[in-house]
């Protein structure tokens, strides 16, 4: 015989579980998600690539960037953090577009956010920052959805990703929280800095390559899945 907890359904998810948490910790999604939709890639020759100054990491060192966050975890709290995921397309063979920094480091541009900043708006400032082209021309960066939420739970290097409720309950220091949002350009031209290259990687180059490019680019392929993609 099954004891059934008072105040919730018998069967399925509770409804109201972790009333203590609701709302500290997990925001409320913006709009429904879709499980399934169509996204339109363009061709990699949409791109031009020229350079721009070096761009160059707050941090000197990793000891450094772990140090930092430990200091403004103790005065503000949890670091935000967004990445964007640009996808092309070469041959009908979708591509992710990544930084690369020496021979043997990827990752996705985008960055810390300033305190009180919206996602979408800071993920605008941080391409902009990062390969915005410096002649003027306005672009138009779109931000669309979010595919992923990885937390560090400590001050340490490795993230946890998750898709649901009790995780972050669970990290109770939660030093830092990063959102994976795909970032969109119909045609354009990217400056990059001099210090990095950017790189066309292919989804099945990525998939289950964790020590290639760590956790968060080699789960692209699985977090991309839900998409239909439609080349142009």
């Amino acid at each position: 015989m099954s004891v059934v907890p008072p105040n919730r359904p018998s069967t399925g998810w509770p409804r109201r579980g972790l009333n203590q948490f609701e709302n500290k910790y997990i925001s409320p999604p913006s709009k429904p998600v879709t499980l399934e939709r169509a996204i339109n890639l363009y061709p990699l020759t949409n791109y031009t690539f020229g350079t721009k100054e070096p761009l160059y990491e707050k941090d000197s060192s990793v000891a450094a960037r772990f140090q930092r966050m430990r200091e403004e975890f103790e005065k503000v709290g949890m670091r935000r953090a967004v990445e964007g995921v640009l996808i092309v397309h070469e041959h009908r063979l979708p591509h992710v577009l990544l930084l690369q920094l020496g021979t043997t480091f990827f990752k996705l541009p985008g960055g810390e956010l300033n305190a009180g900043e919206d996602e979408v708006d800071g993920l605008k400032r941080l391409m902009t920052e990062i390969l915005g082209r410096q002649d003027g021309v306005k672009q138009d960066w779109v931000i669309d959805d979010s595919i992923g939420n990885w937390w560090r739970p400590n001050f340490e290097p490795p993230q946890v990703g998750y898709q649901g409720v009790i995780l972050p309950v669970l990290l109770r220091e939660r030093p830092q929280h990063a959102s994976v949002r795909l970032a969109k350009l119909e045609k354009t031209l990217f400056a990059v800095p001099k210090n990095y290259k950017l790189v066309a990687a292919p989804l099945f180059e990525l998939y289950d390559n964790a020590p290639g490019y760590g956790p968060i680019i080699s789960s692209l392929p699985q977090l991309l899945s839900r998409f239909n993609f439609i080349y142009n």
